[in-house]
């Protein structure tokens, strides 16, 4: 599958069978978000693999009781890691970058879940103390995403609604 084909499939899914995420495909998810960009390329991220489905369960509690991360065969949970990038960036490297590099490295994993024939959904809404006990995150670590990946049991209804491109692009307004 090119890339643009995965662009185009990758769906939010929220419905997952009971079969488990085969090793390679996660470990290929794994090294395409670890490959992704960073900030002067120190990595200020940390990705969690959650698979036991009762720490699955405490991970959907604390993410306001979204099934699918109980669901799903296994979750990642991004983190970000300001002290990795502070000494080079100071505040903007904590209160930004480490963002950013956490966000890059979820995006590339959501494509490539796809591009394995897996599904994914990036889960933003948290209890940030909460993710953090059920992974036992040192304080400094910050939950950013919870993606849960598996084998898909059923696609979306419906499909994406997109603002149109105009909408969302500005060409040469200078």
């Amino acid at each position: 599958m090119s890339f643009y084909e995965v662009v185009h499939q990758r769906r939010s899914i929220r419905n997952f069978s009971d079969a488990p995420v085969p090793e390679d495909k996660l470990h290929r998810i794994l090294e395409a978000a670890r490959l992704g960009p960073s900030a002067g390329n120190l990595q200020s991220f940390q990705i969690v693999v959650v698979r036991d489905k009762r720490v699955l369960s405490q991970l959907a509690e604390a993410c306001h009781e979204q099934s699918q991360v109980a669901k799903a065969g296994l979750a990642l949970v991004f983190c970000a890691v300001p002290r990795r990038c502070v000494e080079r960036y100071r505040e903007r490297g904590v209160q930004l970058y480490a963002t950013q590099d956490t966000a890059i490295a979820c995006s590339l994993a959501t494509l490539a879940a796809t591009a394995e024939g897996l599904g994914s959904c990036w889960v933003g809404a948290f209890n940030d103390e909460a993710v953090g006990r059920v992974i036992k995150a040192p304080p400094d670590v910050r939950p950013q995403a919870v993606l849960p990946i598996g084998v898909v049991a059923s696609q979306p209804r419906h499909a994406r609604e997109l603002l149109p491109a105009n909408d969302m692009i500005v060409l040469e307004h200078f």
